[in-house]
């Protein structure tokens, strides 16, 4: 098992990539579809926004499901359900039908992003726990990557012009990397993980309101509102918002793949350097990124924007998974309780992955710009930075 956890780590990246391909597909086909199915910027924020929705309500069950069933078929069918969802956005003919096209995502969704950070506990301990779970989240890093890169320069031309063919074709990749996982996880070396024991499982029945009652606990689960607002804002809306500030489709597309890319590096870097008695640190120091970030994104010179993207990425690429360790490293957390764990952080998190995409479409609408949405991300991210001091700060490695 030591040797093939890498292998189980590999087959995990790959349905997070298509977890990423899916979350950012339809970013930049926002003019076509809502010219097509005649939706305003109020109405696609309401649908960008279903899939978080769903989720939120999904992520608790979900994670006390992943404590029962094995990771081979709980991981297997998020990805069927991910891939569903996109091939059914493909087959809708109107709002509704895509508001529930989209929502199918986050049905499933959670069964990949609480499992995999479950899996990795089990499966790593000290720097490389961290460097694993560094390495899976640029997973839906790429994959978000090549969708806002490639969809309307690539992909959309093979697809004959056809928004709907695209969808399909995302759909089939992530149903591809669902059945590539299965087949992983049924070599004899992926069932020698320690399960969770019949007596864990009744200890852990009462973990959710234990976990809700520790004062830490409760502050990460109210950072991560702020961390999913502000990455959802930006995966769902900043293809839109770079050609708002004057670029093309097809170079809007390719400069919003760029906090995605530079949030690989931080990925695979920040959360190895996140040792215990700097995470608090290093997370002032991710916000603060995102507060200058947000503000020069409103700027129309190049330069500027790509500077901003930059920023935006750094802490896109790390924020999340060095606030996770936070919750899975807090004092009295046992290992029983991590599937609750993280569903509680999901959950709690996609409350934001709501209120980003749909506070984005609201106030694009209402204003004619997305001046006041990058001050919103501004002061959430300086909340944010307010509310570090009041975690419990460890001395230990």
């Amino acid at each position: 098992m030591i040797a093939y956890r890498w292998i189980l780590l590999a087959g995990i990246w790959l349905l997070y990539f298509s977890f990423g391909v899916i979350v950012a597909s339809m970013a930049p086909l926002i003019p076509v579809i809502g010219r097509e199915l005649g939706l305003d910027n109020a109405r696609m924020g309401l649908i960008l926004g279903a899939w978080p929705l769903a989720y939120l309500i999904a992520a608790l069950p979900c994670g006390i499901l992943l404590d029962r069933l094995t990771p081979r078929l709980s991981l297997f069918l998020g990805g069927l359900a991910i891939a569903l969802s996109g091939i059914a956005r493909g087959l809708a003919d109107g709002e509704t039908t895509l508001f529930l096209a989209v929502a199918l995502f986050g049905l499933g969704g959670p069964l990949i992003s609480v499992g995999a950070p479950k899996l990795v506990a089990q499966w790593f301990e000290g720097p490389n726990r961290g460097m694993a779970m560094g390495i899976y989240m640029t997973g839906p890093a790429l994959g978000t990557a090549a969708a806002l890169a490639l969809t309307v320069s690539v992909i959309l031309p093979l697809a004959g012009g056809d928004w709907r063919s695209v969808m399909w074709i995302y759909g089939l990749l992530a149903l591809a990397s669902a059945v590539i996982w299965y087949t992983l996880a049924s070599h004899p070396d992926a069932s020698t993980e320690t399960p969770v024991s019949a007596d864990e499982l009744n200890l852990a029945r009462g973990s959710v309101k234990s976990l809700f009652a520790v004062p830490s606990v409760r502050l990460i689960l109210g950072m991560a509102v702020g961390l999913f607002f502000i990455n959802h804002a930006l995966n769902n809306w900043l293809p839109e918002m770079l050609r708002a500030g004057g670029l093309d489709a097809r170079e809007a597309g390719v400069w919003a793949a760029i906090p995605t890319l530079v949030g690989i590096v931080g990925s695979l870097i920040v959360p190895r350097l996140a040792i215990r008695r700097r995470r608090i640190a290093i997370l002032i120091g991710l916000f603060s990124l995102v507060f200058v970030g947000s503000l020069l994104l409103a700027s129309d010179d190049a330069t500027l924007m790509l500077v901003a993207l930059i920023l935006l990425g750094i802490t896109r690429g790390a924020a999340i998974t060095v606030v996770l360790l936070l919750l899975l490293e807090a004092p009295g957390m046992r290992r029983e309780a991590h599937g609750r764990a993280s569903g509680l952080f999901y959950m709690a998190g996609e409350v934001g992955g709501v209120l980003g995409p749909l506070s984005v479409g609201l106030l694009s609408n209402s204003t004619g710009t997305f001046t006041s949405s990058y001050v919103a991300i501004a002061l959430i991210s300086l909340v944010m930075i307010a509310l570090m001091p009041l975690l419990p700060r460890r001395r230990d490695l």
